[in-house]
């Protein structure tokens, strides 16, 4: 009986603490989520010319992103003002869109994320305000990343951490997102685990 109180209170020790852990590390990527700005780019079909067009249109994008947020010093500036400039990135995209018959619709709102590993870091799942931009059918592969801060184009981790404090990043979530740590990538698949969860049961 004695032993069965002791396993009955590790198991809830266990229960407790494991709870914390994932509390702790939702909030950890809700907070990232508000600093941040993602870049969906959905390929009219998975042919191959289909394909190298996405990458020329997230070109495109990127270029006319860049500049319109370049004095922008949070995510939420960046937010406001991709927002009031929808048209006229819609407009770049469709500039190298020209002549492919395809029109391009771009929106600006909330998506959900799995883990994505980038060359110079990575950003846990869940739920990112999101510039959602669809050629054609949307009916190909995905192209993801960041335009706020312009990780994007980040080559190195050191690069890719200095513009997410220069976005607002506290040290410890620059470091969250660019060291490869046993801890972080294991906060990560909690988040991925809770996800599923989340889909199975909605």
């Amino acid at each position: 009986m004695k032993i069965r109180r002791i396993l009955c209170w590790l198991l809830s020790l266990a229960l407790l603490t494991g709870s914390v852990y994932t509390a702790d590390t939702l909030v950890r990527q809700r907070r990232l989520a508000r600093k941040t700005v993602r870049l969906h780019v959905i390929a009219n079909s998975d042919e191959a010319a289909d394909q190298a067009q996405k990458l020329r249109v997230r070109d495109g994008v990127l270029a006319c992103v860049s500049g319109l947020t370049a004095d922008c010093e949070t995510a939420d500036d960046a937010r406001k003002c991709i927002a009031a400039h929808l048209p006229e990135i819609a407009e770049a995209a469709q500039r190298v869109l020209a002549g492919s018959g395809y029109d391009v619709t771009v929106s600006l709102g909330p998506e959900t994320y799995g883990t994505r590993d980038y060359a110079s870091f990575s950003l846990p799942a869940g739920t990112y305000p999101s510039l959602r931009v669809q050629i054609g059918e949307a009916a190909g592969k995905n192209w993801w990343c960041v335009v706020f801060p312009t990780l994007c184009t980040a080559a190195t981790s050191d690069e890719a951490e200095l513009r997410a404090a220069a976005g607002g990043f506290d040290e410890d979530e620059a470091a969250w997102i660019t060291e490869e740590q046993p801890e972080y990538r294991l906060r990560f698949k909690t988040l991925e685990w809770l996800q599923k969860l989340k889909e199975l049961f909605s």
